[in-house]
C-alpha cells in the first residue's frame, strides 16, 4: 500500500469582481463606482458652499447619502459619513469621497474571511 503526497493547493487568482483584499463587490461596476465619486465630488464641493446656510447644507448631505445608497447599494458605510458631516466644522474633510474610495477599496467596513 503506497501513499502518494497530496499537491499543495494553488493560490486563488482574483477574479473580476473581487478586490485585493478578498471582499466582494457584487453589482459594482466601474460605472457605478464612477457614478458615486462624481456624486461625491459634487456635494463635497457644494458643502462647502452650503455651510452659509445649514438647513441647505443637510438638505445636501441627507440627498447625497440617498443618492450614494441607490448608486451603491446597502452599504451601512454611509450612515457613519453622513452622521459625520451633520457635525459642524467637518466640512473641511471630504467625507462623502472618503466613504466611497473605501467601499471601492474594501466594498464593506470590515472584510469578512472566508474559510475553504
Amino acid at each position: 500500500m503506497s501513499t502518494t503526497p497530496e499537491p499543495e493547493p494553488q493560490p486563488r487568482q482574483a477574479s473580476p469582481g473581487k478586490n485585493v483584499s478578498g471582499a466582494s463587490l457584487p453589482g459594482l461596476s466601474k460605472r457605478r463606482l464612477a457614478v458615486a465619486f462624481a456624486v461625491a465630488a459634487l456635494s463635497d464641493a457644494l458643502a462647502v458652499v452650503a455651510t452659509l446656510a445649514p438647513p441647505v447644507e443637510w438638505v445636501l448631505d441627507f440627498v447625497t447619502a440617498l443618492v450614494l445608497y441607490v448608486v451603491l447599494g446597502r452599504r451601512w458605510l454611509l450612515l457613519p459619513a453622513l452622521i459625520m458631516e451633520a457635525i459642524p466644522g467637518l466640512w473641511v474633510f471630504p467625507f462623502w469621497l472618503l466613504v466611497v474610495g473605501t467601499i471601492a477599496v474594501t466594498g464593506q467596513i470590515k472584510p469578512k474571511l472566508r474559510v475553504e
